[in-house]
Formats: C-alpha cells, structure tokens, sequence
C-alpha cells in the first residue's frame, strides 16, 4: 500500500511547530518537578472548548478559542498561587485539577448526543485534518513563544512560565489533542535527559520529528488514528535513545 506523503505535509509540519514549543517547555516541566502539568492544563483547555460547545458556539470559531485560552489561563493563574502557597504538594493539586476538568467534562457533555466524538477529538486529535490556513494561527503564537522563551532564558519567572505553557498547549491540544500535547511534552524530555547535555537539545528535537513524521507514516500505510500512532512513535523512539544512550554508558 503506498502512502500520499504530499497529504501528510500539513499534518507533519503541525506536529514539528508543536514540537518547536513543545521540547524546551517539557524539559523545563521535568526540571520543576511538575510532569503532570501539561495534562492539566492540556484539559482545562479542552474543558473551556467543551463549554463554548455546550453554550452553544462554534465549535471552530472564535468564540471556542477565547474559551480555551481563557479557560487556560485561569489554570495557569490558579497553579502559581498554589506554586507559592503550598509547592510540596503542588503536583498532587496538579492531578486533582486534572480529574476535576476531565469530570466536569462529562457532566457538560452528558446530554450530547455528538458526546463521544467530543471527547475522542479533544483527546486523540485531529491532526491529519489540519489544513495550512489552520497552520497560521498556532505558527505565529509559537514563534513569539519561542522568542520570549529564549530571550529570557532563566530569568523567566513562574508567572510568565505558567502563561506561556498555558497558551503553547491551548493551541495545540485542539489540533493534536491532551494524548499527544502529554507524549510531545515529556518522551522528547525524557529522551534528552538520557544523553550528554551538550546533545540534549538536539536529541529532543530529533525524538519529537521522528516521532510524528514516523507516526503519520504507520498511520497511513496501516489506516489507524494518527494521534495514538504518534504517541507509540514517540514511546518508541525515546526507548531507543535510552537503549543506545546506556549501552554507551561503560564507553563513556
């Protein structure tokens, strides 16, 4: 069976802008010790859509992207409270943020017929339906992320740390869904740490770009979910880095 790659390049290009933001905030995740951040707010975000939906708006428009930024944002505020007023039990406040927005989740959605689908794009994503106009949006917002992200360096506080993550992983978990936002954020990471730090960046770049352009390709040519097969991609490319970074080890 032959794959169309020319139908999987604005898909593929998707998955390497999510990845431009997605690395060096998942290594910074790590770092702080806050791993299930990303899944937090990656819910919030997809709860804020899920309200404009019950509310009644489009759920591609306008209207369902202030929600999710708004919803975002919030999260992020209400994190760096928490941050400051209780930080030993930050990460427990972190899954309980989570479970909290999955749930209510379901109660918005209880009376949806179109509930399941919901769910399943908010989670899995949709990222072969991406389309280049589609692109623009998430491009310009992760360019200035970048920007500021390297500008800064470690003078970023947690304020600004917590806004930046809030809006990189509202905009993509409405293309590539909470599945894969958690998988771009922590394998590429996880893979970095395995290697010399001189190689860390470019190992975690290398994960991410792998991970999706060989996940969209055994989506295609085997015809199941892109988002899950990317997610295995990306599971299975970190193992490697580890496998070889310690068989290494005893050389180095």
């Amino acid at each position: 069976m032959s794959v169309d790659l020319f139908l999987l390049l604005p898909a593929f290009v998707a998955g390497l802008v999510v990845v431009a933001t997605h690395v060096p905030l998942g290594r910074r995740v790590l770092a702080r010790g806050v791993v299930f951040l990303d899944l937090a707010i990656a819910q919030i975000a997809s709860l804020g859509v899920i309200a404009a939906v019950a509310m009644g708006w489009d759920l591609a428009g306008w209207q369902a992207q202030i929600a999710a930024i708004a919803a975002a944002l919030l999260a992020a505020t209400l994190l760096v409270w928490t941050d400051r007023r209780w930080p030993q039990v930050q990460e427990a406040l972190i899954g309980v943020l989570f479970v909290s927005a999955a749930s209510a989740e379901f109660v918005l959605l209880a009376d949806n017929p179109h509930a399941g689908e919901h769910v399943k794009d908010m989670l899995a994503g949709q990222i072969l339906w991406v389309t280049w106009d589609g692109l623009i949006p998430l491009t310009v917002l992760s360019a200035a992320i970048l920007v500021l992200w390297f500008l800064l360096g470690e003078r970023l506080g947690p304020r600004l740390f917590y806004a930046l993550f809030a809006l990189a992983v509202t905009q993509s978990v409405q293309i590539v869904g909470v599945y894969l936002v958690f998988a771009t954020l922590i394998l590429p990471a996880l893979a970095a740490r395995a290697v010399a730090p001189h190689r860390a960046t470019m190992v975690g770049y290398a994960t991410g770009i792998f991970g999706y352009g060989g996940g969209l390709w055994v989506s295609a040519l085997a015809d199941v979910p892109s988002g899950p097969a990317i997610v295995l991609m990306l599971l299975a490319t970190f193992m490697t880095v580890a496998a070889m970074a310690r068989l290494r080890q005893p050389m180095l």
